[in-house]
């Protein structure tokens, strides 16, 4: 199997699309139905998603991550506001400066040895209220699970909701993988976020089986109140919704999310346990979700990717990021474990 297209540990978007997904979207590709969401397909989609979250929320769908996050993040600022987030999020390392260039406000990157935020963290950015000299802090962001693939318990997502509420700010979660947190903390999803104060999701599905999409949901309903306007303004409200829709409804049946992500973290877990006693190796945090972080031996990596690619993290100490997926194999992890020793030989 060519390199191009052989299962490798870079990341769960490289995997292909789940089979239940591809044949959802090919039976929702008869016939003819209302477009911009004005459709059976978008409506059993947020029925789904009211099941997890409770009726009181708003629910728009766009196509991807960085579209989910910067226009979330739209209709809770001002340019003179500055949004708090750790310096490995997505939004500050990952969306090529969109959420600033978009939204106009300033993004307050925080330094963390685990990608998440603690109020210690933030403290440093949380002054200047009313002094219009300075950006105005509104909004805190995390991740979950972060960059880092560690997750955040829900005391620690409830202590950062709370201080961000008694300072007249909101909380987002950017959700890319909530799915593998989900699983990791063994909870539904309301119960870390809305339960927890979260103001803003980003829910992802796309690192977890779908083919595109996310969806925004507005736990905090009064924020999403124009938020059909943004969108549209936005270049995301799809003409043809249902095959972004129908892949939400789908997923969310059958607990096709819990498997494919219990899945993935199950194969990240296996990896784990197979390189820990391998003297060279050093995991360098803890394995919450579906991606390991490892230093290894500088001049084997070159070989590795040879034969399973994946992406280096921070060259300056050989420290590389291995992600696994829904689709991974147990023998994709064995053979690359041999290989590995292999090569340490």
């Amino acid at each position: 199997m060519s390199i191009l297209n052989k299962r490798g540990f870079a990341s769960d978007n490289n995997s292909g699309v789940h089979p239940e997904i591809m044949k959802a979207i090919i039976e929702a590709n008869e016939g003819h139905t209302i477009a911009y969401g004005d459709d059976i397909y978008t409506e059993r989609a947020k029925a789904k998603l009211y099941e997890h979250f409770g009726n009181d929320i708003d629910i728009y769908f766009v196509f991807i991550g960085t579209a989910a996050n910067v226009l979330g993040l739209n209709v809770a600022t001002r340019s003179w506001n500055s949004v708090i987030c750790a310096e490995t999020s997505h939004i500050n390392e990952d969306e090529c400066g969109a959420p600033e260039k978009f939204n106009g406000f300033k993004l307050l990157s925080v330094e963390t040895s685990d990608g998440k935020l603690t109020i210690d963290l933030i403290q440093k950015h949380i002054r200047g209220f009313d002094f219009e000299h300075h950006s105005q802090p509104k909004i805190i962001s995390i991740t979950q699970a972060t960059e880092l693939e560690t997750v955040y318990t829900t005391d620690e997502i409830k202590e950062l909701a709370d201080f961000a509420h008694q300072n007249k700010m909101f909380l987002h979660m950017d959700g890319a993988r909530i799915a593998n947190a989900a699983v990791s903390l063994n909870k539904g999803f309301k119960e870390f976020t809305k339960d927890m104060g979260v103001d803003i999701l980003s829910f992802g599905g796309t690192k977890n089986g779908m083919m595109y999409g996310e969806a925004i949901l507005f736990l905090n309903k009064e924020l999403g109140q124009d938020f059909k306007y943004v969108r549209k303004q936005g270049m995301q409200l799809a003409s043809k919704m249902r095959f972004i829709s129908v892949q939400f409804e789908r997923y969310l049946s059958n607990n096709l999310w819990y498997k494919n992500a219990k899945h993935a973290n199950d194969m990240a877990q296996l990896l784990a346990s197979k390189i820990k006693d391998i003297p060279q190796i050093q995991i360098t945090q803890k394995v919450e979700a579906n991606g390991i972080f490892a230093i290894v031996p500088k001049e084997i990596i070159p070989e590795l990717k040879q034969e399973y690619f994946f992406y280096d993290w921070d060259e300056s100490r050989s420290e590389v990021r291995w992600m696994t997926s829904f689709d991974t194999q147990e023998e994709d992890i064995n053979n690359f474990v041999e290989l590995i020793k292999k090569k340490l030989s």
